[in-house]
């Protein structure tokens, strides 16, 4: 069995920071359980371009509102606390904050930890 509390996770490696997005990674590779779970604040006013080419996210809004568009098709759908989106197509999406945003993300393969979304968006794949 696991058990954390986010308190304790907070200013730590796994408490990882952006400029547009705060990762606070509760599950992780390392825990073996076959995905990652991350509780993410997205900041108020931000638009992230994200292309999670590698891995399938789940992402359930828990706390403000903003939107995410699909670059390819342009299509916009509004977030706000009860939607889940999945990225199970690998789309490339804009995600914008209008306030701060709390999400819980859940990602297949698991993250280690350490990524940061590289120049194309993306997490690069660590085996």
């Amino acid at each position: 069995m696991i058990v954390k509390q986010l308190s304790d996770i907070l200013g730590t490696e796994q408490d990882v920071k952006a400029e547009t997005w705060n990762s606070r990674r509760l599950l992780l590779k390392k825990d073996g359980v076959g995905f990652s779970l991350h509780d993410t604040l997205i900041k108020a006013g931000t638009e992230t371009e994200i292309w999670y080419k590698h891995h399938v996210e789940a992402v359930y809004c828990i706390e403000g509102e903003g939107e995410i568009e699909v670059v390819e098709s342009g299509a916009i759908y509004p977030i706000q606390p009860g939607t889940l989106y999945v990225l199970d197509g690998h789309e490339k999406h804009l995600l914008r904050g209008k306030s701060q945003m709390r999400m819980l993300c859940v990602f297949n393969p698991p993250c280690t930890g350490n990524e940061v979304h590289d120049a194309e968006g993306a997490y690069p794949l660590e085996v």
